[in-house]
């Protein structure tokens, strides 16, 4: 018999839920849904989404996106989720139906996968965010929730969804907005809130020049996290006000929110009342890795001794499917052949085969042969480098076969040549990119 939150091999189950920074149970989250957004392009990941959408990408070695978003949702005590999925959707639901499966009708839970499937009309897939809700809201409404919280799933944060709950009951809101705390001229590419002293939202600035300043802290700015509280009757009443305006774009953060700023009662809430966060994590830590530089910066940083995100928190685990594979594996003990790591995170089904780490994370089943050198280097899953490669500043796509020799990371022109690179000096190499390569 397996212990609660422990699962057989290949078998996820109901993980028996702990709780950080709170005193109960949360009884508005068990009347809550969890709607995931999870259509998005990343088109700034470039090739790392030329297969799979941004919330599928993978993340710290172990996870993929989405996962932070559903497991903030699950450790708050929801049990109803629906995630609405759109472009290059393949790799995420085959990810949601291994990893997610373990809800059960009898105990009213739920996890349904929508696809874009042209529902209302023939001619129409999800246009937008807020469409993308309304599409569902039979499906939605089966379930009879109370609340409806609106996620976005390609987030890295850990936030309990409860304070935010009762926030909204407490000040009886039309809308709830989670919203980031940013040093105000950092906040001309977010969508602002601009707040009175009570947190309601008197005013909403998309990408602001010159930011509204938080009432209490003038040199923070209130950043919108594209996250939402609503009563679901309410929700549903808007959500058919706005299919039926043909101006609108059916977007929350363009018209839905908008529209209640000036015609209802919208209230932020701030996140660092609800993060989730241990001891050794000094900040709300939330991160859009939607460009390869922040990417990269985000996973390297789990490398550190003390890293801005602890993902060996056991009190909010982040919780995914992991496929069943032996040990990371470490061989040979020569001088210049010899394999081991520094300062780096290696998943299970790795060999370091005689090669070097260094400020780094490996994927499962990547293997490093002899003599080769990796530093401050992302490599995705089922990577194999050859002999005596040299990288540095690289991201390397999923089952990317490496040839001996290579060297990236040190001639920023040759590279430009060769892989996509960005501005601060991050290689990205896919197997087509090798394949390109002069014999």
């Amino acid at each position: 018999m397996t212990s609660p939150g422990h699962a057989s091999p290949g078998l996820p189950v109901a993980p028996a839920v702990t709780r950080a920074n709170r005193s109960d149970s949360g009884p508005l989250a068990r009347d809550a849904m969890a709607f995931v957004l999870a259509g998005g392009r990343g088109s700034r990941l470039m090739e790392l989404t030329d297969r799979r959408a941004k919330p599928a990408v993978y993340f710290g070695g172990t996870w993929r996106i989405i996962d932070f978003a559903l497991s903030n949702a699950l450790n708050s005590g929801i049990r109803r989720i629906c995630v609405a999925t759109q472009y290059k959707a393949h790799s995420l639901i085959r990810h949601l139906q291994s990893g997610w499966n373990f809800f059960r009708q009898e105990r009213k839970e739920g996890f349904d996968i929508l696809p874009a499937s042209q529902r209302v009309a023939e001619d129409m897939w999800y246009v937008g965010t807020a469409d993308a809700v309304y599409q569902n809201i039979d499906i939605i409404e089966g379930y009879t929730p109370q609340f409806v919280i609106i996620l976005a799933g390609d987030h890295i944060y850990k936030m309990d969804y409860e304070p935010m709950l009762r926030q909204h009951v407490e000040q009886k809101a039309d809308v709830t907005v989670s919203c980031l705390e940013v040093p105000r001229m950092e906040a001309t590419g977010f969508g602002v809130m601009h707040v009175d002293e009570t947190d309601r939202i008197i005013d909403f600035v998309e990408k602001p020049a010159d930011p509204p300043p938080m009432p209490d802290k003038p040199d923070m700015a209130l950043a919108s996290m594209g996250i939402y509280v609503f009563e679901t009757r309410f929700l549903m009443e808007e959500l058919r006000r706005d299919a039926a305006d043909p101006t609108s774009s059916h977007d929350f953060g363009k018209n839905i929110i908008p529209h209640l700023v000036k015609h209802g009662k919208a209230v932020a809430h701030r996140f660092t009342a609800s993060c989730v966060r241990s001891e050794s994590e000094p900040e709300a830590y939330w991160r859009d890795v939607g460009t390869l530089d922040a990417y990269h910066e985000a996973n390297i940083d789990l490398t550190a001794v003390v890293p801005a995100l602890n993902i060996f928190e056991r009190d909010w685990p982040i919780w995914t499917y992991a496929e069943i594979a032996p040990p990371a594996k470490f061989v040979h003990d020569l001088e210049g052949r010899r394999g081991q790591a520094v300062s780096s995170l290696v998943s299970a089904g790795c060999i370091v085969s005689g090669g070097a780490l260094r400020s780094s994370l490996l994927y499962a089943g990547v293997r490093v042969n002899s003599f080769s050198r990796i530093e401050t280097s992302v490599v995705l899953p089922d990577v194999d480098i050859g002999r005596r490669v040299r990288l540095r500043n690289t991201i390397v796509d999923r089952g990317v076969r490496i040839p001996p020799g290579l060297v990236v990371g040190e001639d920023p022109e040759l590279d430009a040549k060769r892989f996509r690179c960005t501005e601060k000096g991050i290689v990205l190499i896919t197997q087509s990119m090798i394949d390109r390569l002069p014999e």
